[in-house]
């Protein structure tokens, strides 16, 4: 799982500096640039917090950061279908998505 990546994926789409995202999911600049770059694992809670910032529901940051075989049991093409749903999210301005549930 390379839950990182896809934080600097999702962060990098919507246009938002490491420094506004830090200060939006209430972390430092240097935390989540260690979390970007698979130096820690972020919690749960920081997690939630980091996808609440980035408009994103959490599961879907993870699905984008499954790498191998993290997502057995999906056919190759749900898992493409899945990451295109994704990835066009990120490219929806914020404020014409609906709520996060």
């Amino acid at each position: 799982m390379n839950v990182g990546q896809a934080i600097k994926l999702c962060r990098t789409r919507r246009g938002i500096s490491q420094a506004d995202l830090a200060r939006q999911a209430e972390c430092s600049v240097s935390y989540l640039s260690m979390l970007e770059n698979n130096k820690r694992d972020p919690t749960l809670s920081t997690m939630t917090k980091i996808a609440h910032a980035l408009h994103m529901p959490v599961g879907i940051i993870f699905f984008l950061g499954a790498e191998g075989d993290d997502l057995t049991g999906i056919g190759k093409s749900l898992q493409g279908d899945l990451a295109r749903t994704a990835l066009e999210l990120l490219n929806e301005p914020v404020s014409d998505q609906r709520p996060l549930l």
